[in-house]
Parts: C-alpha cells; sequence; structure tokens
C-alpha cells in the first residue's frame, strides 16, 4: 500500500465549506471544516480506485507531478503563501 501527500485548500462560502486539491483537480465541500475535508479525502479516494481499476492510476500521478518515495507518493511542489493582495481595477 502507498500513501498520497497531498494538498487540501478550504475556504467558506457563504454557509458552506469548499475543499480543493489543486494537484488533482478535485473537490468537495461540506458544512463544517472538518466535514468538506473529510469529503474531499472520499472524493480523491474513489478516483485513485477507480483510476487504479482502469489501469490508469500511475499515468494520473505522473501527470499531476506526483513522484513515489519509498511508499509515499508526493509531489515536490510545495506551498509557500497564501495571501490577499489588493490590485486596482481600471476604470475604463
Amino acid at each position: 500500500m502507498r500513501d498520497l501527500i497531498t494538498t487540501a485548500e478550504v475556504w467558506k462560502e457563504g454557509g458552506m465549506y469548499t475543499s480543493y486539491c489543486p494537484e488533482l483537480d478535485i473537490a468537495s465541500c461540506g458544512h463544517t471544516l472538518e466535514e468538506a475535508k473529510k469529503n474531499l479525502q472520499e472524493v480523491i479516494t474513489i478516483q485513485l480506485e477507480e483510476t487504479a481499476k482502469m489501469g490508469t492510476l500511475d499515468e494520473l500521478l505522473n501527470e499531476s507531478g506526483y513522484v513515489q518515495e519509498g511508499n509515499v507518493v508526493k509531489t515536490n511542489k510545495k506551498i509557500v503563501c497564501f495571501e490577499e493582495i489588493s490590485i486596482p481595477i481600471p476604470v475604463v
């Protein structure tokens, strides 16, 4: 069994939380932060299971930038910053 190390971005939209895995371009949501993260993990697991059944799992992981190191599959990309920035909108 291999373990996939990936990123979960979570933000609040109204009364819901949206969770997103940028490496695999997979999203989910939930009513709480914990539910959104749990649902994202479930969707990723389903994607991995289905691509494994089709025989394209390693292709998906390679195309998404993952490499295997022992029993861990991870990407060399690391999030270093999330911050709000202000950009003036031009008046036309």
